[in-house]
């Protein structure tokens, strides 16, 4: 019987966040002889380096060192090592860092780089993905068929292409032959921010010894561990990395950032520790974003509304690197179709290089993205078909123990259930819909539903693992790898680690800041995988923890180890549970009356793997992923056909997440997920000139949600059908609660007026003009209205 997991406790890290004692990277500031790190970028998008002058910056008071790329000529990153620490032989985006430098203060160094020259050959750029997947001679990666590569992505030298993933099932020819209509459409999503509140802060120390230091805000500190120590050509042993509490990573602070140039920086400036704290314009023009995307979406389907044959080209504009956005490529890939069982497909995903800023990880991971263009379809197909939307996708949704998914991979008995929260969905939509009328004639109410399904994109082999260990007051202390940055992780591993401990949640700590080498490893803080992962390698500790203290506990009252328990604190013969011992008396070692000892201090261990297979290069057929977390989601809106405003009336969620550890933290995810998935649909945006320079690197310009912006109502639905191997049934939410929603609103605005919206983001503007050309007729009449109103 669990006391914790199933209840609302209150987050672990709260006091420290609201009473303002949580340590960021930002605020680190004492250490002996830190200089302030700067960088100077590119200002053109494509061209060679002709020269670098750094004569007169050099003789300026109070600068101690200046790099450039020829300094250290690696190239780095962890699935394709395709970025210069500073550029080398040539620029590949506006804001690409070409020089950096150390010195005494922020000024100095400021003023320092203004005296650098550099002179550049231009080149021709490219901007637009679909063109740059076809150009041959104009290559933003020249050398690439040179780059390191993981093994599981498919690059094609002579091209801008970085990743060709391919998923094939069944034969899609025979599937659009037995197909009664053929539906082609294509979309497409610009790149965006990840708009975190704590800009990129990097702090490197190169020490005399050659050991290195870092202190980062990182969401994954153990993979910046790995990948400095390939850098810099060292062992692993030799790196500490330090990732304080982060405000807000959503995968933008999943890979290595700029680490490295904070290092580089602090080798060549006498071994004395670097900080770099980037600017938010430069965070918007020299930090990861997340990718574009553009797609061209053809289905076969029966009359009866069976989908026989899917057809889809993603294609993901990486900008100038690639190397986490292969994996983004990759992942939507293999998930291309959706939460459907289709027999024929045929998909391709390629990631392709463009002279703009490089995209990373972004919280979802390609799933928005590619269940905005299925989602759209099956809507569109549903209206041409005359049949229900919810019945079109119950036809054809993937069903527990008997679906097929594109990988040819049989889904679980107890993988959940997406028509369970399909049905919750659309029954919230369906229950006002009628019952009111808008005030006024030229405001339009419309409900839209999107399904969706998400698991950790992560290789085969990634782990996580924790430890236990106590206090003499019989506390407990948990160690993990995973990255606390608002989802609430901790607080969830602590309840898990309570009722398996028998303690109270007061009794459990786990800190929220990480060290590398303090911490258990965990293989990165990505992809809703921490709860599962992470929850499995804790209470695996606890388990083992519990063993040595029921070893010493059975000597000390004579009682088989299968026959105790622990409750209460207290260690008790099942049934009896006046003859016990306190925890505290055990965890340290047992002393006998006589003095005698046993045991000793306890210190459990657990570990997780991943149970994943490698996917055919050919076919993508395989196992990707440890869960698949389905689920639906919904708007209703108030469209005002004269000015394209929306208004969301309610936001509506349902997913099937096996068990629900702590019901208010799922909650808040489920809300500032939602919320910041309408802001990706209907106002974010990077905005480029012709030459590539971006337009509006500030929260003035990149316009976010603002309060005014969040839905009237929202309501959600946990459904717990358990995975027998999670932690106490659960599958991961975190990224889950955004995936649905543009979908949802764009089919809502044509449930609304008609009008097919096939581009994001869904501004006011673009409603508008799709409006005034999909529905002339409308805005006629309307003003007729208005006409003899004023009469």
């Amino acid at each position: 019987m669990t006391k914790y997991v199933g209840q609302s406790v209150a987050r672990k890290d709260a006091n420290e966040k609201v009473t303002g004692q949580a340590l960021y990277a930002f605020d680190i500031d004492y250490i002996p002889n830190m200089l302030i790190g700067k960088f100077l970028t590119s200002t053109i998008a494509h061209g060679k380096i002709l020269s670098i002058d750094t004569t007169e910056a050099e003789k300026l008071p109070g600068v101690v060192a200046i790099v450039t790329g020829k300094d250290w000529p690696v190239k780095i990153g962890l699935y394709a090592g395709d970025r210069d620490i500073l550029a080398v032989e040539k620029v590949v985006w506006i804001g690409q860092p070409v020089v950096a430098v150390a010195a005494e203060s922020e000024t100095i160094a400021e003023e320092a780089l203004s005296l650098v020259k550099i002179k550049y050959d231009p080149l021709k750029p490219i901007f637009d993905p679909v063109e740059a997947m076809s150009s041959k001679d104009r290559l933003v990666h020249e050398k690439m068929a040179d780059y390191n590569h993981s093994p599981a992505f498919h690059p094609i030298p002579g091209t801008n292409i970085a990743n060709h993933f391919k998923l094939r099932k069944g034969n899609i020819d025979h599937g659009f032959k037995q197909a009664d209509e053929i539906f082609e459409y294509e979309y497409s999503m610009p790149q965006i921010s990840h708009a975190y509140l704590e800009p990129i802060v990097s702090i490197g120390h190169y020490r005399k010894d050659g050991t290195i230091v870092v202190w980062s805000s990182a969401q994954s500190p153990f993979t910046v561990r790995y990948l400095l120590g390939i850098t810099f050509a060292t062992q692993t042993s030799n790196i500490t990395v330090k990732s304080p509490f982060l405000g807000g990573g959503f995968g933008g602070k999943a890979g290595l950032n700029f680490e490295p140039l904070a290092v580089l920086l602090s080798r060549k400036a006498n071994n004395r520790p670097v900080k770099l704290s980037l600017t938010r314009e430069e965070n918007f023009k020299s930090a990861p974003i997340r990718v574009g995307m553009v797609a061209k979406l053809k289905t076969g389907v029966t009359k009866k509304g069976k989908i026989t044959a899917q057809q889809v080209e993603y294609i993901w504009d990486s900008g100038a690197c690639a190397d986490y956005a292969v994996n983004v490529g990759r992942a939507a890939g293999y998930v291309s179709i959706g939460p459907y069982d289709i027999e024929n497909i045929k998909s391709d995903s390629y990631t392709v290089y463009t002279n703009k800023p490089y995209a990373t990880a972004f919280r979802g991971f390609g799933h928005l993205e590619l269940h905005w263009v299925i989602e759209r379809q099956n809507d569109i197909i549903a209206k041409k078909l005359g049949i229900d939307p919810l019945i079109f996708r119950k036809i054809n949704t993937l069903k527990p123990g008997t679906g097929i998914t594109g990988n040819q991979h049989r889904l679980r008995e107890d993988a959940g259930c997406i028509d369970e929260c399909l049905d919750k969905v659309w029954s919230e939509l369906k229950k006002n819909k009628e019952k009111t009328t808008p005030l006024k004639p030229w405001i339009f109410r419309g409900i839209g539903i999107a399904g969706f399904m998400k698991g950790p994109a992560q290789p085969p082999n990634s782990a996580s693992s924790a430890y236990v260990k106590f206090n003499e007051d019989g506390s407990a202390i948990v160690s993990i790898g995973t990255s606390e940055m608002g989802q609430g992780t901790i607080t969830s591993l602590a309840q898990i680690a309570a009722d398996e401990l028998g303690l109270p949640i007061e009794k459990i700590k786990i800190r929220g800041d990480r060290d590398t080498d303090r911490d258990a490893y965990t293989w990165q803080t990505v992809g809703s995988r921490s709860l599962f992962m992470d929850g499995n390698a804790v209470k695996n500790a606890c388990l083992n923890a519990k063993d040595q203290i029921f070893d010493t506990a059975s000597q000390v009252l004579r009682v088989p180890k299968k026959d105790l328990v622990i409750k209460n604190e207290l260690i008790s013969p099942r049934g009896e549970p006046w003859k016990h011992l306190s925890i505290s008396e055990v965890v340290m070692g047992y002393m006998y009356p006589t003095g005698e000892s046993i045991g000793g201090p306890v210190i459990g261990h657990g570990k997780y793997i991943a149970k994943m297979t490698i996917l055919d290069s050919e076919t993508g057929a395989g196992n990707p992923a440890i869960f698949e977390t389905f689920g639906a989601q919904g708007v209703e809106i108030e469209l005002d056909a004269l000015t394209g405003k929306i208004t969301i009336n309610k936001l509506i969620s349902a997913f099937d997440i096996g068990k629900a550890i702590n019901p208010q933290l799922c909650e808040g995810q489920v809300i500032g997920g939602s919320v910041m998935a309408l802001s990706i649909a209907m106002s974010e945006q990077l905005q480029y000139s012709d030459t590539g320079e971006l337009l509006n690197p500030s929260f003035v310009d990149y316009i976010i949600s603002r309060p005014g912006d969040i839905p009237k109502e929202f309501i959600t639905h946990f459904i717990e059908n358990p995975q027998e191997d999670g932690p106490y049934g659960a599958r991961g939410i975190g990224e889950l609660t955004m995936i649905g929603v543009p979908a949802a609103l764009g089919n809502a605005i044509a449930d609304a007026m008609n009008v097919d919206i096939f581009d994001l983001p869904i501004t006011s503007e673009r409603v508008w003009t799709e409006i005034q050309k999909q529905r002339p007729e409308i805005i006629a009449s309307l003003k007729e209205k208005l006409m003899e109103e004023e009469k």
